[in-house]
């Protein structure tokens, strides 16, 4: 069966100078959600078996580049990073990643698979106070992916899994910073509660095919696989090429389509 074919990939609001659009055969598929929804452990599977069906597979995520991912860990551990300095810090991240792995690896033919997109960016920044329409342009000159799978999950699931499976919840996470709560079990809920509710509210101005991941792991993988068969089809010509160098250092998915968004009021 040949691939489905899909709109070429452009930018939300800014191209970024000296790329050509149509060099990128690629496909860009981002996996969103809250924190502790599942969205590392579904990357991982997702990754290995794109791979099995010979498919050539980047997978990359927050704070993770060259350029500022040391940084960005380091500032954390210290609990110093006010809201905007995070946001462009992450933004940094973002922007290094972009130009130097992403964009190689879509212009090879790989299917590059996002552990959170700028959408994680703007749902921090919403839920810690700042301006909707200023996170919109600030994250415009990010390319349109082929595909937005957001992980939605009730508050209740991911403390549980917190629980389960860190032992104790995060600092950062809990949006202790901002100082949502009493303590940080309360932080923990009245952030990510906030987190989810800005998520929903991009959902369809982007596009966001949402996944129930409140069921069990290997069903919401299922889901994805399913959703995910319908944009990369069978590996082409390209998926055998070498990998983009990098700098040292149950099935039920509910589509959503809309216009790109010019710019918003704040949730």
């Amino acid at each position: 069966m040949p691939a489905p074919k899909h709109k070429p990939l452009t930018f939300y609001q800014t191209p970024l100078p000296g790329v050509d659009i149509g060099e990128l055969q690629g496909k860009l598929i981002v996996i969103e959600g809250p924190d502790a929804v599942g969205r590392s452990t579904q990357v991982r599977m997702l990754k290995t078996w794109l791979e099995e069906l010979g498919h050539a597979v980047l997978d990359t995520g927050m704070a993770r580049s060259a350029l500022a991912g040391k940084g960005i860990r380091q500032a954390k551990e210290g609990n110093i990073l006010g809201p905007v300095t995070m946001t462009l810090y992450y933004l940094t991240d973002f922007a290094d990643r972009l130009e130097n792995e992403i964009i190689p690896a879509l212009r090879a033919g790989f299917v590059v698979l996002m552990d959170r997109y700028i959408f994680s960016i703007m749902a921090r920044a919403i839920a810690r106070g700042q301006s909707r329409a200023w996170i919109e342009r600030t994250t415009g000159f990010a390319l349109v992916p082929h595909q937005v799978l957001y992980l939605r999950a009730e508050v209740t699931d991911l403390i549980s899994r917190v629980v389960v499976g860190k032992g104790a919840f995060d600092y950062w996470e809990s949006g202790l910073d901002m100082g949502f709560g009493r303590d940080m079990y309360d932080s923990f809920v009245r952030y990510q509660t906030r987190l989810i509710r800005v998520f929903d509210s991009l959902s369809a101005p982007y596009g966001f095919e949402v996944v129930d991941a409140g069921r069990p792991t290997q069903e919401v993988f299922e889901a994805l696989q399913a959703a995910i068969s319908g944009v990369t089809g069978r590996p082409g010509r390209t998926a055998g090429r070498a990998a983009p160098r990098k700098r040292p250092a149950g099935h039920a998915v509910h589509r959503q389509r809309a216009p790109l968004p010019d710019g918003r009021g704040s949730v």
